[in-house]
């Protein structure tokens, strides 16, 4: 199962527009399509309230919840999370569910620390697969954050990767294929064990900064094995 989180605001406590979830369909799409022959299914998880709202991490809870869900409708079956901005700091923040196997965080908006009391936990991420993509022109979520918090992950567990794509903003549209093509990668090999692409391989192997600073390749998924 995949779960797509999507992306959302800093605060804000009404019901986030249908615009919100629908952003995340494409990326839903081709996930699923690239996963149904081993039986994979994806749902998109629709936020109660726009904004992550402090202490609240309101989005943060709506994915445990989804993850709750899924065991409770499918059983016991490994969960990837999958989120945008708001949503990648989401699924982060909600990967200590057992059911969680890997997390795919795109462009995670994460607070600068002079914001918050305490760093962005990371102990929950130990035994699972960590991909994190940020573009390096993103004015909306520095990518020097997700870096940070990618760096602190990595001294605990050793599964987390990052890539750099250069040139590309927030929205990741200018690479979206490549990303899109990373995403899947990830996903498959994460969660059917069936080996990833060389540059995630050497990405998840390579020691910081050089496996957290993997320029994703002009390109990438056009020659892979699937």
């Amino acid at each position: 199962m995949v779960l797509l989180l999507p992306e959302g605001e800093p605060n804000g406590t009404r019901r986030p527009s249908r615009l919100t979830a629908a952003a995340a369909l494409p990326l839903a799409r081709r996930l699923v399509r690239a996963g149904r022959e081993e039986g994979l299914a994806g749902h998109v998880v629709h936020y109660r309230r726009r904004g992550w709202n402090g202490a609240a991490a309101d989005p943060a809870s709506d994915a445990t919840w989804a993850v709750e869900e899924v065991v409770r409708r499918y059983g016991d079956v490994p969960v990837c999370l999958a989120g945008h901005g708001m949503g990648g700091r989401a699924a982060l923040r909600a990967a200590g569910h057992p059911a969680v196997t890997s997390v795919v965080a795109l462009a995670p908006w994460l607070p600068a620390p002079d914001e918050v009391l305490e760093p962005e936990p990371v102990k929950q991420l130990v035994g699972r697969q960590v991909l994190i993509a940020h573009g390096t022109n993103d004015e909306r979520s520095d990518p020097e954050l997700s870096y940070r918090l990618a760096e602190r992950a990595k001294k605990a567990n050793r599964d987390v990767c990052r890539f750099e794509v250069h040139t590309d903003g927030h929205g990741l549209h200018q690479h979206r294929s490549e990303v899109q093509a990373l995403a899947v990668d990830f996903l498959l090999g994460s969660l059917f064990h069936s080996g990833f692409s060389r540059p995630v391989a050497d990405a998840l192997a390579a020691p910081p900064p050089l496996g957290l600073r993997m320029p994703l390749a002009s390109g990438f998924g056009a020659n892979l094995r699937r």
